[in-house]
C-alpha cells in the first residue's frame, strides 16, 4: 500500500463569498457611519477601530484551514482544526457514491462531523457535495470545491 493521496483537496473558512461579502458591508457600514458623525467624537473613532478590525479578522480567516480531505488506501479521511479528531471513511464499508447538492439552502454554516438525523455532514462551502452510503444506511455528506475529481478518486478507489 502506498501513501500517496489519490486526491487532496484544503477548505478554507474565510474564503465562502456570501459571509466575506457580509463582513465588507458590515466594515463599510462602519466607515460610513465614522464618515458622518459630528466632529469626530470619540465614540466615532470606535467605528473606524471595529471597521479595520473586521477587515484584519476576515484577512486572517482566508488562510484559517477547516478541513483537508484526502482519499488514500481505500478510504477517505477528513482532518480538521487543531482540536478536531482525524475521521477515516473506510471505502470497504461503502455500497453507494453520487455527487449531489449539499442543501437546498442559500446559507449554510460550516460544520465539521455533525450528526443529525442519520447523516453526518462535513461542509466549508460551495453548494456540490459527494453523498457516501454506507451497508448500516449512514449518509455521509461531504460538501466539495471539486466534487467531479473527488467522486473520481472515491470510485477508483473502491475498485481497488
Amino acid at each position: 500500500m502506498s501513501d500517496k493521496s489519490v486526491f487532496t483537496e484544503k477548505q478554507y473558512l474565510g474564503r465562502e463569498f456570501i459571509p466575506l461579502t457580509i463582513r465588507l458591508v458590515l466594515a463599510m457600514f462602519c466607515f460610513a457611519a465614522y464618515f458622518f458623525t459630528d466632529e469626530r467624537e470619540r465614540n466615532g473613532d470606535l467605528l473606524v477601530v471595529v471597521g479595520f478590525s473586521i477587515i484584519i479578522i476576515s484577512i486572517i480567516m482566508g488562510f484559517l484551514l477547516h478541513f483537508r480531505t484526502r482519499v488514500e488506501n481505500k478510504s477517505v479521511m477528513l482532518d480538521g482544526l487543531w482540536t478536531t479528531k482525524l475521521v477515516k471513511i473506510d471505502l470497504n464499508g461503502i455500497v453507494k457514491a453520487e455527487k449531489g447538492t449539499y442543501s437546498r439552502y442559500l446559507f449554510n454554516n460550516p460544520v465539521y462531523n455533525l450528526h443529525t438525523k442519520g447523516t453526518i455532514r462535513f461542509f466549508t462551502s460551495g453548494n456540490e457535495a459527494i453523498h457516501l452510503t454506507d451497508r448500516d444506511g449512514l449518509l455521509y455528506i461531504i460538501g466539495s470545491k471539486h466534487p467531479n475529481e473527488f467522486l473520481r478518486a472515491i470510485k477508483e478507489e473502491m475498485k481497488k
